[in-house]
C-alpha cells in the first residue's frame, strides 16, 4: 500500500467519524435541550480533539488536521449548546 492509498484511508476514516456528530448536533439544536448529554464527557472530548488537531498540524497530517478541525467545530457546538440550554432550563 502506497502513501496516497494510506492517506485516502485516513480521509475516509476521518470523514466517517466526524460526520457521526452531525445527528447529535442537529438533535440538540432542534430540541433545544441537551439535558441527557454529559457535560464532563463533552468537555474532555473537545479538549482531546483540540490536542489531536494540534498534533495533526505539527505532524503535517492532512487527514488528522481536517477531521479534527470539523470534529472540534461539531463537538464544540454541542458543548456550547449544552451549557446554554442547561442554563435556560434552570
Amino acid at each position: 500500500m502506497n502513501a496516497a492509498q494510506i492517506e485516502v484511508i485516513g480521509l475516509i476514516a476521518g470523514t466517517l467519524t466526524t460526520i457521526s456528530f452531525v445527528p447529535q448536533v442537529w438533535q440538540v439544536w432542534k430540541s433545544r435541550s441537551a439535558k441527557d448529554i454529559s457535560l464532563g464527557m463533552y468537555a474532555i472530548f473537545v479538549s482531546g480533539v483540540a490536542l489531536w488537531l494540534g498534533y495533526g498540524v505539527l505532524a503535517g497530517s492532512a487527514p488528522v488536521f481536517l477531521a479534527n478541525t470539523v470534529t472540534l467545530i461539531l463537538a464544540g457546538a454541542v458543548l456550547v449548546m449544552k451549557i446554554i440550554f442547561d442554563r435556560r432550563e434552570k
